[in-house]
């Protein structure tokens, strides 16, 4: 191992208890970071990219936190977990239609849950933070932040995209 990767995994116990305790205050108000983005991922090109002051004039504190930094919401706080009517969830950071009502179902979990998300509509990265390996979901035109994905769904897929409602934008489908 470099030194310089030796360096980036070495953490001082006074670092490790700063970074716990802003992480407990977080999670107490709801929104817990997943991790800081680095240099390489936030050039990456999207269809849709905006700076952070644009970010920030677009959504709330709280959709910023979620869509841009990877925090998540608060369990059971989303509006869209009762939502049944059918239509489209769209991302709120670029409306670009992302999940169908169709695959909507209630996993019981506290968030919006599908069990497949709209063909194009997504795109997956690791996660390795809070001591385990997840899949992040992102939308693939803007890169905002919806949630993660699980292997405990029901079938066809057996996945569970498990979403922050905040991320989303429920467009009712109209008759």
């Amino acid at each position: 191992m470099s030194n310089k990767s030796q360096l980036k995994t070495k953490t001082s116990r006074r670092e490790f208890l700063k970074r716990s305790s802003a992480l407990a205050g977080l999670v107490t108000f709801g929104l817990a970071p997943a991790k800081t983005a680095t240099a390489a991922e936030t050039q990456k090109a999207f269809e849709i990219t905006r700076s952070i002051k644009e970010w920030k004039a677009l959504l709330t504190p709280n959709q910023f936190a979620i869509l841009r930094e990877e925090a998540t919401e608060r369990k059971g706080s989303s509006p869209l977990l009762s939502e049944k009517r059918p239509g489209t969830y769209h991302c709120a950071g670029c409306d670009l239609p992302a999940y169908s009502s169709q695959t909507k179902y209630d996993s019981k979990t506290g968030w919006p849950s599908f069990w497949q998300s709209l063909e194009n509509a997504v795109l997956t990265k690791e996660d390795n933070t809070f001591f385990s390996t997840r899949l992040e979901v992102h939308c693939r035109r803007c890169g905002s932040h919806f949630g993660h994905i699980f292997n405990d769904g029901p079938e066809p897929t057996g996945k569970r995209h498990c979403l922050n409602g905040i991320a989303l934008q429920f467009n009712p489908t109209v008759s």
